[in-house]
């Protein structure tokens, strides 16, 4: 079984990449072909729909990095459940977010439930 540690990492990993074909080389080894990504904003099933979707968010918050919550990763079986944070690198979050992904047989990540706890004011 993948160490769900790892992919929790790579999954932020896949966020941050800002270089559209580097972005999808991890998305095509990290995440399952019929992966299901939903969050209050977006539903996105399947690769071409989470690249779409994160190539969006990056243009939304150019500059932005996401990072593990101080909790970090809490993991059984095939499912892991974390806190992340998006904000300038060394910075303060301005968003903040609680996931949680499930690993398909092989160990890519099948599916992101994803949560907004801090969001900034329009």
């Amino acid at each position: 079984m993948t160490n769900l540690q790892q992919l929790a990492e790579q999954y932020l990993a896949t966020w941050n990449e800002t270089d559209p074909a580097a972005r999808r080389k991890l998305i095509d080894t990290y995440w399952a072909a019929d992966l299901s990504y939903t969050d209050p904003l977006v539903e996105a099933v399947g690769r071409d729909a989470l690249d779409a979707t994160l190539g969006a968010v990056q243009q939304q918050f150019p500059g932005l990095v996401f990072t593990l919550g101080e909790a970090g990763v809490d993991a059984h079986h095939r499912q892991a459940r974390f806190t992340w944070n998006l904000g300038p690198a060394g910075g303060e979050a301005l968003v903040v977010g609680f996931d949680v992904l499930t690993s398909d047989d092989e160990g890519r990540i099948a599916t992101v439930l994803g949560f907004l706890d801090k969001v900034p004011s329009a």
